[in-house]
């Protein structure tokens, strides 16, 4: 069945590619109209081109992801144009690489408002409205980082991505009585290139004094490093028709957390033992039934 979906992050190459194989799937995909530039149009032209595909439906709607009452106003207009929502798609990041002293608190600030408060920005608009259908869908996609080894000058941006992991697990359980799935998409460690193109510090004067200190071979090592192990970024069409099949999965076989991609960083073992522990929790505090939604009428 079609479903009404908002994406955050659509003008990145995971968020647009996500939104073209959502719409290919027959889905009313909405994105702010902030992220509809060039790319993004692409990628309708591109969806509307397959044949045998149903025609694309991508919505743009004004609102400002850093305002509550932006955001809140936006997913009212979505409801009443529709009368109900169905998944919101958390996609909206920024990588950042760099010793993590050097990242100014406003800085810091900054990238938690852009990976992990713009979430919870959404989820407060559209919660009360998945909660009054009884049913819903929470995608969050991640990374290997929020859980896997930590790598030096990664600790800025993996810190996010740890926050809005434990963020989402949090959610999953609070949610599943009242008919909200949640799951956690993590791709595989990515390639040395994405971080090459990422943010930089912007104490530049404390970042000079890590590449001429004892600090000074540790990027090019750990970078070299990673290129051994992820020659390749990960693809965004793999991060897409993952967030498409888990959509169009049926209320009750979405996994919590789906992984792929080779795991050089160890996140899918630390993830299986942390959700064994997760499960013996529940069940020991008396809340095992938290572990799986289920569906109100």
């Amino acid at each position: 069945m079609s479903k009404v979906i908002i994406v955050t992050g659509a003008a990145n190459s995971i968020g647009r590619t996500t939104c073209r194989q959502l719409m290919q799937a027959g889905h009313t995909v909405y994105v702010s109209s902030r992220e509809m530039s060039g790319p993004i149009a692409q990628g309708i032209e591109e969806a509307g081109s397959n044949p045998g595909q149903p025609g694309p439906d991508l919505r743009t709607i004004e609102f400002d992801v850093s305002s509550e009452s932006s955001v809140t106003a936006a997913v009212e207009t979505i409801i009443a144009e529709n009368s109900r929502l169905d998944v919101v798609v958390h996609n909206a990041r920024q990588v950042v690489y760099g010793p993590a002293e050097t990242f100014t608190p406003e800085q810091l600030a900054e990238l938690y408002d852009t990976n992990v408060l713009i979430a919870q920005r959404l989820n407060r608009a559209a919660l009360p409205q998945l909660r009054k259908q009884g049913q819903g869908l929470l995608i969050w996609i991640t990374s290997s980082s929020a859980r896997g080894s930590s790598v030096p000058f990664l600790g800025a941006c993996a810190s996010t991505e740890a926050a809005l992991d434990s963020l989402a697990l949090s959610y999953a359980g609070e949610l599943a009585r009242w008919g909200v799935e949640t799951t956690i998409i993590v791709p595989s460690a990515l390639g040395p290139g994405h971080y090459v193109r990422s943010g930089r510090p912007q104490d530049t004067v404390r970042a000079e004094e890590y590449a001429d200190g004892p600090t000074a071979d540790v990027s090019e090592i750990a970078l070299a490093g990673l290129a051994q192990l992820s020659p390749k970024d990960t693809c965004p069409q793999d991060v897409a028709s993952t967030v498409a099949n888990v959509v169009n999965m049926p209320f009750g076989q979405r996994p919590l957390k789906v992984h792929f991609g080779p795991d050089d960083d160890g996140a899918a073992a630390v993830d299986a033992v942390a959700d064994r522990a997760r499960t013996e929790l529940f069940r020991r505090i008396g809340l095992e039934d938290l572990l799986k939604p289920v569906l109100i009428r």
